[in-house]
C-alpha cells in the first residue's frame, strides 16, 4: 500500500533521475531527462526495474527540487516513467515543467486514470494489468512489448482503439530478443502500419 503522503501534489516518490538519450519508440535518440517514479502494481514478470515497484522504498522529492535538477542540464524533453507513474497525481509536476518551456513525455501502461498535461504519451499495454479503455484514445504512441507469439494479437486488439494518428511500435522483450526478432520482422513486413522499436540504450550502454 502506498503511503498517502506521497500522493500529495507537491512531492512524488523518485527511484532515480538522470539525463540521457531516449532509447525507445518515436523519440529514440533524442536527449531527454528521465524521472522514474516509485510505485507499480502491474507486475510484469520481465520488468527490468522491479526495484521501482515499492514506492515506500524511494524518497519523496519536492517538485520544485526536481525542476531545479532538470534546469542544470540542457534537456528540452522530460520523460516521466516508472514504475507506473499514473499511480500519482501528475498535474502539478507537468505544469511546473511546462512553465520552464520543457516538453513533457509520459511512459505508462495506461492502467490508471490519466493525470498531467502531456506533449507526448507513450502507452505500453500490459497483459498483467490491462489499460483503461479511455486512455487508449490519448496515446500518441502505442508500444507493445513482444514476449511471445500471442502478443501480436494483443497488440492488434489495442491498436483498434487508438487514434488514427497514433504511432504503432512492436518491441522485442530484451531477454527473448533472438527468438522474437525474426517474428517481429516478418509481422511488420506483412503489417506495415507497425514499426520496430529497439532498446538502443542497452546497446550504447547509457541509462
Amino acid at each position: 500500500m502506498i503511503d498517502k503522503s506521497i500522493n500529495k501534489k507537491s512531492a512524488v516518490p523518485v527511484m532515480e533521475q538522470f539525463y540521457t538519450l531516449q532509447g525507445e519508440g518515436f523519440h529514440q535518440g533524442k536527449a531527454a531527462y528521465f524521472i522514474r517514479l516509485g510505485g507499480c502494481d502491474v507486475g510484469c514478470t520481465w520488468c527490468d526495474v522491479k526495484d521501482s515497484w515499492d514506492a515506500e522504498k524511494h524518497p519523496c522529492f519536492e517538485i520544485e527540487n526536481l525542476c531545479d535538477e532538470v534546469k542544470k542540464t540542457a534537456a528540452k524533453i522530460v520523460v516521466i516513467t516508472g514504475g507506473e507513474p499514473l499511480m500519482h497525481d501528475l498535474n502539478y509536476l507537468t505544469n511546473e515543467l511546462q512553465k520552464l518551456g520543457l516538453k513533457t513525455n509520459l511512459e505508462t501502461s495506461g492502467a490508471y486514470p490519466l493525470s498531467g498535461n502531456w506533449d507526448w504519451i507513450c502507452l505500453s499495454p500490459k497483459k498483467f494489468k490491462a489499460p483503461l479503455p479511455e486512455n487508449l484514445s490519448f496515446a500518441n504512441e502505442l508500444k507493445v512489448v513482444v514476449f511471445n507469439k500471442s502478443d501480436f494479437a494483443w497488440a492488434e486488439n489495442h491498436a483498434k482503439n487508438v487514434s488514427p494518428n497514433c504511432k504503432l511500435y512492436l518491441q522485442p522483450e530484451w531477454g527473448k530478443f533472438a527468438e522474437m526478432m525474426p517474428l517481429i520482422v516478418d509481422y511488420i513486413k506483412t503489417n506495415p502500419q507497425w514499426e520496430l522499436s529497439l532498446q538502443i540504450h542497452k546497446y550504447i550502454n547509457v541509462p
